[in-house]
């Protein structure tokens, strides 16, 4: 994931599920060790869109959908994918079978973190690294694993991506019972948006 990408992360997440729209440049260069510059320059299209309003103290974000759509249509998702491979067992079990230091993703952070399924899935998709070889080791057939790279700052979402990653790489996510996580995730963004 590009660094720029944390910027858009933390703005979501803060919104979405801290209820934060108020922000400094900052306060946010230092949560995340950054630079002042790469915040600055990854609120430039945010506010090009007016996703952002930059005032002198600080800026908030007014259009939490503008953010979430750019960051959706931005990201890359093949490009942070380390490793991946077929595993013969149903995607509840393989999930189990996770180590601690893993994130989950996509579809099984949807299923985790709102105890639903809008549709059945075949894929696994979590935040790690090549480790994961040991346990899930190379097999042949449609890969059903994927590990993407786990950045340093991941960890401090908890246990599954935050809502708005969550969103963006289902976005990117060919299958097609993706857009029915997209539709369900989606509608529970709208309501967090309208709180």
């Amino acid at each position: 994931m590009k660094k720029i990408e944390f910027v858009f992360r933390e703005l979501l997440y803060q919104c979405l599920e801290k209820r934060n729209r108020r922000f400094t440049q900052l306060a946010l260069s230092k949560e995340l060790g950054l630079s002042t510059s790469m915040v600055s320059f990854a609120l430039n299209p945010l506010k090009k869109m007016n996703a952002v309003e930059i005032r002198q103290m600080g800026f908030s974000l007014i259009d939490p959908r503008k953010a979430l759509y750019h960051w959706a249509s931005a990201r890359n998702i093949e490009k942070d994918i380390v490793y991946s491979t077929r595993v013969e067992m149903p995607v509840v079990e393989m999930e189990k079978a996770m180590p601690d230091n893993i994130v989950f993703g996509a579809y099984s952070a949807y299923r985790l973190r709102f105890k639903d399924a809008p549709a059945d899935y075949s894929e696994v998709y979590v935040y790690g690294d090549e480790t994961l070889k040991k346990r899930f080791p190379e097999a042949k057939g449609p890969a059903n694993l994927f590990v993407l790279r786990k950045d340093p700052m991941m960890e401090k979402y908890g246990k599954f991506t935050a809502m708005a990653q969550t969103f963006v790489d289902l976005w990117n996510i060919k299958s097609w019972y993706a857009g029915d996580y997209l539709k369900a995730l989606e509608a529970k963004i709208n309501e967090r948006i309208l709180e």
